[in-house]
């Protein structure tokens, strides 16, 4: 991994964001189907879940620790000084109903990082953390709003459905994806739909897939094991049953912590690095992936009652951000409506009113 920054991030313009005709439209419609989703699955659960990475698998407390003397390309907005924060960390997997683990979609980790000083991009939130959302694929699964739009119709069409035909499913579609991966290749939308490799989520590489402004540039993130501990178990199996993420991960913190580099990707080409385009990965030969912070998380319970009881009362969103931090491009223009529906109607349908949590 290099510490060596670019030498020539671009400075954000305006003009690197684009509205495209339809935008609003497109959006409305996804806040309609993500709507539509949440209410059927809280009617038949009666309980009302995230409208995405419904499952929670594991809410966990540690510490960010920005690294000292960072280049003035790195040492922007939240990673302007060296420091130490408190972090909640949620480790997830879409979609929007509490699935047997048998139905193997993307692992995803939700970083939270506590009372960040700093100008607020939505004033009218409470508290004063900074969100990071994660994936472990370095793209996003459709290009924009109308293409996200499709795949979420595919997705709307299986809520609900049985879950052994899920399950059967999504073997045949794990078994297509490794084929897939055995010569070189990798489909979004397989694992999307079902065909996840088994992994351990605590082995895996996450990345933000959708910009972010980083200070005046502008940059992708990544998670990324370091401790060996962690290391060993970068493609390690775990078992199919209901809760295998949620039993892995447990587990492992009941007896080890582990460590991860938060890393950024800065933007030198908007043409190679589009903003406007979430399918596209950057290339990492022009701009590499650098260490910007340490996140450290030592032995703890990472799942009870206490627990499934607080991720209900919060919420994890990018657009709960500093200023200096705030997400680009229409995929994350998207999200921003899309999530505040989704936490609304799961407010009010749990009568749970959702907060920022206390350090």
């Amino acid at each position: 991994m290099t510490t060596t920054a670019p030498a020539n991030p671009l400075v954000f313009r305006s003009e690197f964001e684009h509205v495209g005709l339809d935008e609003s439209e497109t959006i409305h419609a996804l806040q309609t189907v993500f709507a539509n989703m949440a209410k059927k699955v809280a009617d038949a659960e009666g309980h009302a879940s995230r409208a995405v990475h419904a499952k929670g698998h594991a809410l966990v407390r540690g510490k960010l620790t920005v690294l000292d003397n960072l280049p003035p390309q790195l040492a922007q907005g939240l990673f302007g000084k060296a420091g130490t924060y408190d972090v909640l960390l949620r480790w997830s997997s879409p979609p929007a109903e509490q699935l047997p683990d048998g139905v193997s979609t993307h692992r995803a980790v939700a970083m939270k990082v506590l009372n960040v000083p700093g100008e607020r991009f939505d004033t009218a939130k409470s508290g004063n953390s900074q969100d990071f959302l994660m994936v472990n694929g370095p793209v996003f699964s459709a290009p924009d709003p109308q293409g996200f739009l499709k795949s979420v119709k595919m997705l709307a069409a299986t809520t609900n459905a049985s879950e052994t035909g899920k399950k059967i499913i999504s073997a045949v579609l794990r078994t297509a994806e490794n084929a897939l991966e055995a010569v070189g290749g990798e489909s979004g939308m397989l694992k999307a739909l079902g065909g996840e490799p088994q992994h351990h989520p605590l082995g895996e590489t996450y990345f933000s897939q959708t910009p972010y402004l980083y200070g005046q540039y502008m940059a992708k993130l990544s998670l990324a094991p370091v401790a060996p501990e962690l290391l060993a178990l970068d493609g390690a199996s775990i078992k199919t049953e209901d809760d295998a993420q949620r039993h892995a991960i447990g587990s492992h913190f009941a007896s080890q912590g582990g460590e991860w580099e938060l890393r950024v990707q800065l933007n030198v080409d908007v043409e190679k690095m589009p903003i406007e385009d979430a399918s596209v990965e950057w290339p990492q030969d022009l701009s590499p992936f650098i260490a910007v912070a340490r996140v450290r998380l030592e032995p703890q319970t990472s799942w009870d009652a206490s627990l499934e009881k607080l991720e209900d009362e919060i919420a994890y969103d990018q657009w709960n951000c500093l200023v200096e931090h705030r997400p680009l491009g229409s995929v994350n223009r998207a999200r921003r409506q899309v999530m505040a529906t989704s936490r609304e109607f799961r407010s009010e349908f749990n009568r749970c009113p959702i907060h920022e949590p206390s350090a």
